[in-house]
């Protein structure tokens, strides 16, 4: 107990310490965000700004390996069914509580039950055992589970317990975001601003920053995220000092900003991938594997990506679902990948029994790469005698429209890098879209049932051959996707992470 005190007083000189600013960082987003409620959603704007606020037990170091952040360590039943954590001494709530097992506890109860990627664990239980453990008991090992609790998109961010009690399955409303994260909730002005505040009373943890894990000093007074749905209107933004940093800039701009003196490139650090999912649960494509199978058949993704994309430095028309050189990289069922062939298509959908019936694709405006890919296959598909009617909203709506069954029968999002690929929202039965067989459970068991590396890289490899297979999604291909920041802005990391964060940052 006295160690970790006094580790966690240097961490905490360290802080008071470190240069601090009265200004207000200004991110232009996409879009209006959805809810903040970090354990209930998967969009990537939502987990952007919710983990400024909201922080997990483990968090990824710059080697995307998870290291102890809330907790301080753990131990492991011989089975692998029970994990004991121990937790930070100290840390505060931005109410002013302190953080003991209770909280931990009851969130993670709520995020198993209701959450975004809660069923990936497979939690039991999460018991509070002592002021500063909580012993989490699961149906079966699993041997991503630090990976899992240590992934901010949809993860299991740690609440108040008094907070995730009252909320239940429900949305938690903005004025109890309250979290332990180096700024706290400020204000929310609809089609204006979201506005986080510094937390001067925030709690560090004592190690070395490192990626996400470690030290997050605070250097701006304020973040604010501002819905500026226009990339030009973005460009122009940091061109004119009216914001410090822009999000996903379309690669047909890429050779206009790339060699201005007033703009800062921040390219992805791992590309992202396009993905058009289909309805499991509803509609013409549900039971119809044959179907699926024709639209695949259909697609070409270079000319869709030449389209969405441009600039041929910045994609990849690739079926893997991890790149060439990293440890969970195969080509499994990828020979299924780009086939465009309309005449191979026209025969599979007439053999699926094809009637014609409209397909509804859901895309967004927001993203014009998803609007791009959406009108491209449009095109591709009515060359194979499939009917597609795209749904054209707003992001928002598509995030709400994604969650009935009866509104869709594809839909255009991405996915950003990870980890592991337990955290591919494919894979999660809950994820819209509600992918859910027999030969998935029993190869997910076989993936996180070990901790072997060369075991789990085994099954991975058959769960990616079976995504070809059943067909729940379709990849568009990588891509290298950028943001854009004013020259004057210093961020703790050279290329940008799937979720920008911003302790560390500041300006020249």
């Amino acid at each position: 107990m006295k160690l970790r005190s006094l580790f966690a007083g240097l961490a905490l000189a360290a802080l008071t310490s470190a240069p601090v600013s009265a200004q207000t960082l200004r991110y232009a987003t996409i879009g209006e965000p959805p809810s903040l409620d970090a354990q209930m959603g998967t969009a990537t704007l939502a987990s952007t700004i919710s983990q400024h606020m909201f922080e997990t037990l483990y968090a990824f170091d710059s080697a995307n390996a998870p290291q102890p952040y809330l907790a301080t360590g753990e131990t492991m039943s011989e089975d692998g069914k029970v994990i004991t954590i121990s937790l930070r001494d100290g840390v505060k709530f931005h109410n002013g509580d302190i953080m003991d097992a209770g909280d931990v506890a009851a969130s993670l109860n709520r995020w198993a039950e209701f959450g975004s990627r809660g069923k990936l664990l497979g939690l039991v239980s999460a018991e509070a055992t002592g002021d500063l453990e909580v012993t989490l008991t699961l149906d079966a090992k699993n041997g991503a589970w630090k990976s899992i609790l240590a992934y901010v998109n949809g993860g299991p961010v740690i609440y108040p317990a008094e907070i995730v009690t009252a909320a239940g399955g429900e949305p938690i409303a903005a004025e109890n975001y309250v979290g332990t994260g180096p700024y706290k909730f400020g204000e929310l002005r609809p089609n204006r601003y979201v506005e986080l505040v510094r937390f001067d009373d925030f709690t560090p943890n004592p190690g070395p920053s490192d990626g996400e894990a470690g030290q997050r000093v605070a250097n701006f007074e304020k973040l604010r995220f501002i819905p500026v749905p226009d990339v030009g209107t973005r460009v122009s933004g940091i061109q004119a000092g009216d914001y410090d940093y822009a999000e996903y800039i379309s690669g047909d701009l890429y050779g206009q900003v790339r060699d201005d003196p007033a703009i800062q490139v921040k390219i992805s650090t791992a590309p992202i991938f396009g993905l058009m999912f289909m309805n499991s649960a509803a509609g013409p494509l549900a039971t119809n594997t044959k179907l699926r199978q024709a639209i695949m058949a259909a697609l070409n993704m270079e000319q869709a990506l030449q389209v969405s994309v441009g600039e041929p430095e910045l994609f990849e028309a690739n079926g893997a679902y991890f790149p060439d050189g990293n440890v969970w990289h195969t080509t499994a069922g990828t020979e299924f990948y780009s086939q465009g062939d309309p005449e191979k298509a026209r025969a599979l959908a007439e053999e699926a029994g094809y009637d014609g019936t409209p397909i509804k694709l859901l895309v967004s405006t927001n993203y014009k790469a998803h609007f791009d890919d959406a009108s491209v296959f449009t095109r591709q598909l009515a060359d194979a005698g499939i009917n597609v009617q795209m749904v054209v909203v707003d992001w928002a709506t598509l995030l709400q429209l994604r969650g009935q069954p009866d509104q869709w029968d594809m839909f255009m999002t991405h996915h950003g890098s990870i980890p592991d690929p337990v955290l591919l929202t494919v894979l999660n039965d809950s994820y819209p879209g509600w992918w859910k067989s027999d030969e998935k459970h029993a190869l997910m068991a076989e993936f996180t049932g070990t901790s072997d590396l060369a075991a789990r890289q085994a099954a991975w490899s058959k769960l990616q051959e079976l995504i070809y297979t059943q067909l729940p999604v379709v990849k568009v291909g990588n891509i290298f996707s950028y943001d854009i920041a004013s020259p004057d802005l210093v961020t703790p990391w050279e290329r940008a992470p799937a979720f920008p964060h911003f302790w560390g940052a500041s300006t020249k």
